[in-house]
């Protein structure tokens, strides 16, 4: 089976995505799969990757080494890529697919967009739910209909703000009552432009700087709780991991956090009651159900000191990194990286032929 691994981006988790991709190349059974790379750059350009070498990707050193111009193209005759080498074009056939590109540019529905169009199978969430998954504030509206908790949150959208700002400050504050809240940019990945605000002024530094990010802004109640995360496979009929627990060293789970600072502590499973990791799972797929999300997406949860569960995010291409939870998740259910790989793709291939 000639796979697909897609990786890099245009996005801000550029980086990441290198690092994920780098750990599917070292973990995929190349037994069972004929395995071809494609690294997008910060720019916006498509390069095969000819000699797949995971400490090249992972250290973004691909971008220098002699790799040609090759793309996913429309034509569903193709069914794959075309590689433009020394002038003359050679097209591949393509039987999955699987984007590993964190935040704008591939996980927002515009990849999986080329890929359906394509004709291609690919791994994880189709259009709609990625679309909806990545806007924070669209997937609140939608995961008010699941009956899930979540926390009280305002809109903020940067024409008004830039029209009025000390209006748009007061009539969230009026929706959350009190400090400290979150600032999050709608449709920015892996807590990129987050900020804590504990006053009026922190609050319009902290708007300032995500409105950068993003023309759409939420403002969010601070819930004080563990944050526990839960792994999701399947389509029509998903499957939740055990709940695992995030245990920042830093004030919240930042970035630098989840990728750059492995003094960050992971306990599998949560270090919370029975009850409360079952409610959670429990809410992981409803919430996966509501999104109608399909393949993979991993869940994210506060837990109080009162196991109160309240809902916060979705993430429909997870980290894949040595140190990611998604894989940490499963591998501790017995499912080994390579292996889940493997359903990763059949899932894709089950989707595809319906």
């Amino acid at each position: 089976m000639r796979l697909l691994i897609l990786f890099g981006g245009i996005s801000s988790e550029h980086e990441v995505s290198c690092i994920s991709a780098a750990s599917i190349v070292r973990n995929v059974d190349k037994e069972k799969y004929e395995i071809y790379a494609i690294g997008i750059t910060k720019q916006g350009a498509w390069r095969l990757i000819e000699n797949i070498n995971p400490y090249e990707i992972e250290s973004g050193e691909w971008e220098n080494v002699d790799a040609v111009q090759a793309m996913i193209v429309p034509d569903r005759s193709i069914h794959g890529i075309v590689v433009i080498r020394e002038g003359k074009t050679e097209k591949i056939k393509i039987d999955c697919c699987f984007p590993v590109l964190h935040g704008s540019g591939g996980e927002d529905g515009t990849i999986q967009g080329l890929l359906e169009l394509a004709g291609i199978p690919y791994v994880g969430c189709g259009v709609a739910s990625s679309a909806n998954c990545m806007d924070k504030s669209l997937t609140k509206i939608i995961v008010d209909t699941s009956g899930v908790p979540q926390a009280v949150y305002a809109l903020a959208i940067k024409h008004d703000y830039n029209k009025n700002p000390e209006q748009v400050m007061q009539n969230a504050m009026q929706k959350l009552k009190k400090f400290p809240v979150f600032i999050k940019p709608c449709s920015s990945g892996s807590s990129v432009g987050v900020h804590k605000a504990t006053n009026m002024q922190s609050l319009k530094e902290g708007l300032d700087e995500a409105f950068n990010w993003d023309n759409k802004v939420l403002i969010e109640e601070f819930i004080k709780g563990r944050e526990v995360e839960v792994a999701v496979m399947g389509n029509l009929e998903p499957i939740a991991s055990i709940a695992g627990e995030i245990a920042p060293t830093q004030e919240f789970y930042t970035y630098d956090a989840k990728y750059k600072d492995e003094s960050s502590a992971l306990y599998i499973p949560a270090r919370i009651s029975d009850k409360a990791i079952n409610k959670i799972r429990e809410n992981a797929l409803r919430v996966y159900t509501a999104m109608s999300c399909r393949g993979l997406s991993r869940v994210d949860f506060f837990c109080t000191d009162t196991e109160e569960i309240i809902f916060n995010e979705i993430n429909t291409i997870p980290g894949f990194t040595s140190i990611s939870m998604y894989p940490k998740l499963f591998g501790h259910g017995g499912i080994a990286y390579s292996q889940l790989i493997d359903k990763l793709i059949a899932l894709a291939l089950e989707e595809h032929n319906g």
